[in-house]
């Protein structure tokens, strides 16, 4: 049984994330569709493409993995699809697959072109439904990527930040924000205890400065901040009961340091 998830921007107020589901039912009714999430805000690409990183790991082999994040939807844009040794992607060629590019394999990528693997009319604000769940519900039914357009090498990487090793430590950046108001760095877990084995440090964020790494969050007071390597195996600084975006006004970007002590 064919696997599909969908990440996207769409909320669900609205019928959008119902209607791809439509679509992708009625050509490949025996798919299993997995929603990864559809509260990214609006337009965030790099939030999406996060998001997608933490997750898209977890699926068995062959799953056909759905991003729509789309400011540029009707432009010209193209739709693309990612081949990685154990997925398929499909979206959009706004970056969105920055996380993939990075860290993953790439078979290859195809520019979609071929009409006929998309609903007979295309709309110029839609093309979750009208050109990616359609194409990734043929992907699903076995269709060869081959035959949805011909491969590209210019497609967008986009871009994410990575954390510099310098003499005194780590200079790192606010990857992202979660739905606690915990903040996810872009110091790996490997990087962080290579770079801090045996030695005192200082994670140091807008004012705070945090001395050791917590096993887990309850280990801190509450309300108090704390650091610790959290399950996507990061860094992540947080409030045991509380926000620490909030408390620091943190937001993607924000240089993170981590300070060796001799």
């Amino acid at each position: 049984m064919s696997v599909i998830t969908l990440l996207t921007d769409f909320g669900h107020r609205d019928a959008f994330v119902g209607t791809m589901k439509g679509v992708i039912l009625g050509i490949c009714p025996e798919a299993r569709i997995v929603d990864l999430s559809h509260g990214i805000a609006p337009q965030g690409i790099d939030e999406g493409a996060f998001i997608l990183r933490t997750a898209y790991p977890y699926f068995p082999d062959g799953t056909v993995h759905v991003a729509v994040v789309d400011p540029g939807v009707g432009g010209e844009r193209r739709a693309l699809i990612v081949e990685t040794p154990r997925y398929r992607f499909v979206g959009p060629d706004n970056g969105v697959f920055a996380h993939v590019f990075a860290r993953d394999t790439v078979n290859r990528v195809v520019s979609v072109t071929e009409t006929r693997f998309m609903l007979p009319r295309v709309s110029n604000t839609f093309h979750g439904r009208d050109v990616f769940a359609p194409v990734a519900a043929h992907l699903a039914l076995g269709r060869a990527i081959s035959d949805f357009g011909t491969g590209i090498d210019d497609y967008r990487t986009g871009s994410i930040t990575e954390p510099s090793v310098h003499g005194s430590g780590i200079a790192g950046h606010v990857l992202h924000i979660d739905h606690y108001g915990n903040i996810i760095t872009d110091i790996s877990e490997s990087l962080f205890l290579d770079t801090t084995r045996e030695k005192r440090f200082q994670i140091k964020l807008a004012g705070l400065s945090l001395d050791r790494v917590n096993a887990s969050y309850d280990e801190a007071a509450d309300g108090t901040a704390l650091a610790i390597l959290d399950s996507a195996g990061l860094l992540e600084i947080a409030v045991n009961g509380g926000s620490a975006a909030d408390l620091l006004r943190a937001t993607p970007g924000d240089r993170v340091d981590v300070v060796v002590k001799p």
